[in-house]
């Protein structure tokens, strides 16, 4: 199964639907046809018949298999894996659509236990697999090379054999799953049913959220002091969530003897704890000559002695603010993809033909935006709240890039396609890069490259800087939840603290903005996602400047790398390229690319 991840791109639609041409809506119907459909029916009958068969034929017998007998065991659970996959991934998508819909939610938890209980039969494949001698799998891969391409596979779930627990509660916390799983939705239902007052109009959050990239301060300002207003209002559910979520991974976490609260995710993203702190170190190190020094200028761009919360996200003065329509984002996007290679225009193509986008901003819609992989026999879906600002045109290129990466990779096969957080943003954020450089070199006056720079600079430091704030804020947040539970006020105190280190002297923050952690969906649906933005950012920005020096067959060397999915580890993938993330001084070159835009456009003030 694959979580729907949410990237948290909390600024980039706007209030209004008008004049922005024929927005596409998902067809789900190549995954089903409708809840009741026949073939549906028979995936969940296939499932809980195979899971039993799959336990009575394999469970305690893994350690007789030969090559070939472990390699048939594999493909069996492969299949379980992508129909049921299959499932979650439709129950999802339809329940993301309308989350305020009751019997959709309905659907999706009868799907979600219903699977749970399919599957708890096979919880003792991983734990046998961890059983098996260094020796015997090694002469078994030798042995066959069908089964040695699922060595990433076993490599990956043998990094969690110190933290493997009995059998027993092993089956004990797959059945409790389902539970996280409600406390999970609980926040989505909230988040979504969520009204705030503008202008005289009842808004959802995503809509109210787009506000605060008006030209007008007062409207700024209003919808940042109503976001303020209804979180406050709600603080103690998103507390209560928070607080659940939090002790539930300390006591898993505590009885997998993890060291820390962020070893499952540097696990599951097969990175090193050094590698990642190493980014974090830098980017913190990184923060007067980035987002500091970038906001200064901004302060004297908006002509303000300080700024406030609600001038982050502020348009520039001489920027125009009028909307992209659709068609109009379509071809800006597909001309960046096609100028790089064709192939990649051609990969893209079918998500605008094909209803494999839903770009409406709508009641009760999830908000955000992501592209999620579904299963490799069918195809991704990307999720977007599109209302014509030009961060829209960018959350559409870093969403298509999602896209055209998980179909390449879903070559591998269900086990070997889903790449690991850290690299999963790479194709998106290049996207990005490419469609904001194809912008950059059609830019006809100065006054228009110095728009297109600063709104870069923007986004990498939302992708980088607050990410990495995110990250600390996290850290803190599970720290102190492990010395007992957590008031409002003490979730509060801990997000201020790195608000005002990673944005600088340059900002006041009103009342109320303290709240601001309620929103952030990675949070609970994913703690300690949010390094993943800065690691593919800075990744990337490396990786571009690699492909700007003229290196030779590097088009070809991208797609190898996007094909590979989660086949190979991060050290393997960037080695085409010159390049290795496990070296400092890596981060500081992808860091050292928004540093120089700062530079130029420092600039453009003398």
């Amino acid at each position: 199964m694959r979580d729907l991840p949410f990237p948290v791109r909390d600024v980039n639609s706007s209030h209004g639907t008008d004049n922005l041409g024929d927005l596409p809506e998902w067809d789900l119907s190549d995954l089903y046809t409708g809840e009741d459909a026949p073939e549906l029916e028979a995936d969940l009958a296939f499932l809980e018949k195979e899971c039993a068969a799959f336990a009575a034929d394999y469970e305690g017998k893994l350690a007789d298999l030969d090559a070939t007998g472990l390699l048939e065991c594999v493909l069996r659970n492969e299949k379980i894996s992508q129909v049921s996959g299959r499932i979650m991934s439709y129950a999802g998508l339809r329940y993301y659509q309308l989350t305020t819909d009751a019997e959709r939610a309905q659907f999706m938890s009868n799907c979600q236990e219903d699977l749970t209980n399919f599957t708890t039969p096979l919880v003792f494949f991983t734990l046998e697999l961890n059983r098996l001698d260094d020796e015997q799998l090694a002469a078994a891969f030798a042995e066959n090379a069908d089964l040695a391409r699922y060595k990433p596979v076993f490599d990956r779930i043998r990094a969690m054999k110190p933290h493997q627990l009995s059998d027993e509660l092993e089956k004990f916390l797959h059945d409790l799953g389902v539970v996280g799983d409600a406390w999970e939705r609980l926040f989505d239902e909230t988040i979504a049913g969520l009204t705030f007052n503008i202008e005289g109009q009842e808004l959802n959050i995503e809509a109210t959220l787009n506000y605060l990239t008006e030209q007008d301060r007062s409207k700024r300002e209003m919808a940042s002091r109503e976001l303020a207003r209804v979180f406050q209002e709600n603080i103690k559910i998103f507390s209560r969530v928070h607080n659940t979520a939090a002790k539930e991974k300390e006591i898993v976490d505590r009885w997998r003897n993890m060291p820390t609260a962020q070893t499952g995710r540097h696990l599951s993203n097969d990175v090193e704890p050094e590698v990642v702190e190493a980014l974090r170190d830098a980017v913190v190190a990184a923060y007067p000559k980035l987002s500091h020094r970038y906001y200064e200028l901004k302060r004297k761009w908006l002509g303000l002695d300080r700024m406030q919360v609600w001038d982050r996200n502020a348009p520039l003065p001489m920027e125009d603010t009028k909307t992209v329509d659709w068609p109009t984002a379509r071809k800006m996007v597909m001309d960046a993809y096609t100028a790089f290679d064709p192939r990649m225009g051609e990969l893209a193509e079918p998500f605008f033909d094909k209803g494999w986008i839903d770009a409406a901003v709508k009641p009760g819609k999830a908000p955000g935006a992501f592209a999620h992989p579904t299963v490799t026999n069918v195809h991704p879906y990307v999720m977007l709240n599109y209302l014509g600002k030009p961060r829209d045109v960018m959350t559409l290129a870093h969403e298509l890039g999602h896209g055209v990466h998980q179909v390449l990779a879903a070559e591998q096969g269900e086990m070997l396609s889903s790449t690991p957080l850290t690299l999963a943003e790479t194709a998106s954020v290049f996207g990005e890069m490419l469609t904001f450089r194809k912008m950059l070199d059609s830019a006809e006056t100065q006054e228009q490259r110095k728009i297109l720079l600063a709104g870069k600079v923007e986004d990498m430091i939302n992708t980088v800087v607050r990410q990495i704030a995110f990250y600390d804020f996290e850290c803190k947040l599970h720290a102190a939840r492990r010395e007992g539970e957590l008031t409002p006020d003490d979730i509060n105190t801990l997000w201020m603290s790195v608000q005002a280190q990673s944005l600088g002297e340059a900002f006041d923050f009103m009342e109320g903005y303290e709240t601001f952690w309620a929103y952030i969906p990675h949070f609970v649906h994913s703690p300690f996602y949010v390094y993943a933005y800065a690691f593919g950012d800075g990744l990337v920005n490396a990786l571009y400047a690699v492909y700007a020096e003229g290196d030779e067959g590097f088009e070809d060397k991208y797609f190898d790398m996007l094909k590979a999915g989660g086949s190979k580890h991060h050290k393997e993938l960037l080695a085409p390229f010159g390049l290795d993330a496990s070296d400092p001084k890596f981060w500081d070159k992808g860091l050292s690319m928004i540093s120089d835009m700062i530079d130029e456009l420092e600039a453009m003030e003398e």
